[in-house]
């Protein structure tokens, strides 16, 4: 886990984004239903959140690497606001994974 975590923050730093932290949101929890990945089935997962400031290209590559990634079962971005000091004042999720 910490490798993956490490590798999404350098994507992000590389790119001239910035971090501003992980969120760990439950190791082994049940997922609502089982899923598909990499010709595997999955009943369990662990949640995270990074909490991130980049351009589209950048979450664009992020996301590219973790979908290839064995480790991922399924991920997502969700935009928090177009505008930087609006971000900062909404410090809640960006994106999951």
């Amino acid at each position: 886990m910490a490798g993956l975590l490490k590798r999404s923050a350098e994507t992000v730093l590389d790119r001239g984004g910035a971090v501003r932290g992980f969120v760990n949101m439950g190791r082994d929890q049940t997922l609502p239903y089982r899923m598909r990945r990499h010709m595997e089935y999955h009943t369990t997962g662990t949640y995270w959140l990074m909490h991130y400031y980049a351009n589209p290209k950048t979450s664009g590559v992020l996301m590219s690497q973790l979908k290839l990634d064995p480790r991922v079962i399924r991920c997502n971005v969700v935009k928090v606001s177009d505008k930087l000091n609006e971000m900062v004042a909404t410090s809640e999720s960006i994106v999951t994974f």
